[in-house]
């Protein structure tokens, strides 16, 4: 583990982002994006040599400068180096995007994996949350973009976990845009569904007979999601179909969507 970066360099001219889970799928279509918009970043993730080769790709295609730091956020020495870096950074936007989930019936699932799933989804994100927030108060400007799902709209049984966390991360978010309205602060939830990363192979999860219209690509997740925090909307569901669902999900009974979401779940965790 590299040591924290000095506070000089971290003082930018262009506006400056950090992006957990940087190194592949919706954090790598953010870090793209923003290196476009011309933003400074701080890519974090547990891989140095992916990190790394992103980092030199973004500096060679929009000449911003992009910082390497490889850390395995469900370590909490570890995240403690990155929450140092947040505190000194003076960002003007927080990526929380790393994150996990795990599969299966979760009386059979190892505890230890279980344990690092909150660590990441939610420990991770609250601590970041929390390094970065008082200096953007200050500043009276910046923003804080949590990744959640949408499993958060409803439990999910054989997922259980993982629903669990996004729940919390939703809540977490809406109650933090409460706190800092009118402190020139925007926080967003992002819900996305089913996207073309990692995510899905990483978990356990079969998913080669979903219809192609439920899919997104992580890019237009990022454009939905940095569209949704302009306007200033707390809760973003990016995608049509998925907001269908996410409408038809808060109108139908919890007991129906508790069965429809395990006899889903049943299947793809299969």
């Amino acid at each position: 583990m590299a040591p924290a970066p000095s506070a000089s360099q971290h003082r930018h001219a262009r506006p400056h982002a950090c992006i957990t889970g940087a190194s592949a799928g919706i954090g790598a279509a953010f870090a793209e994006r923003l290196a476009k918009d011309g933003y400074d970043l701080i890519l974090v993730a547990r891989s140095r040599e992916r990190l790394e080769h992103a980092a030199q790709q973004l500096h060679r295609a929009h000449g911003i400068k992009a910082e390497a730091l490889a850390a395995d956020l469900t370590d909490p020495a570890e995240l403690h180096v990155v929450e140092r870096v947040v505190e000194d950074a003076d960002l003007d936007l927080l990526v929380n995007n790393a994150g996990f989930g795990t599969v299966g019936p979760f009386a059979k699932l190892e505890p230890r994996k279980e344990e690092d799933e909150i660590r990441l989804n939610v420990v991770a994100l609250v601590r970041l949350t929390r390094a970065a927030l008082p200096g953007m108060i200050a500043r009276q400007r910046g923003s804080i973009l949590n990744v959640s799902s949408m499993a958060a709209f409803q439990p999910v049984p054989y997922n259980a976990t993982y629903g669990g966390t996004k729940a919390f991360v939703n809540s977490f978010t809406e109650a933090l845009h409460e706190e800092v309205r009118g402190a020139g602060v925007r926080v967003q939830a992002l819900c996305p569904g089913f996207t073309r990363t990692e995510f899905q192979e990483r978990a356990g999860i079969d998913v080669s007979d979903l219809p192609s219209f439920v899919w997104m690509t992580p890019e237009a997740v990022v454009d939905a999601s940095l569209a949704a925090l302009r306007r200033g909307d707390v809760i973003c569901v990016p995608g049509l179909a998925n907001r269908t669902m996410a409408t038809l999900t808060g109108a139908l009974p919890r007991s129906l969507i508790r069965r429809i979401a395990a006899n889903l779940g049943r299947r793809y965790s299969t």
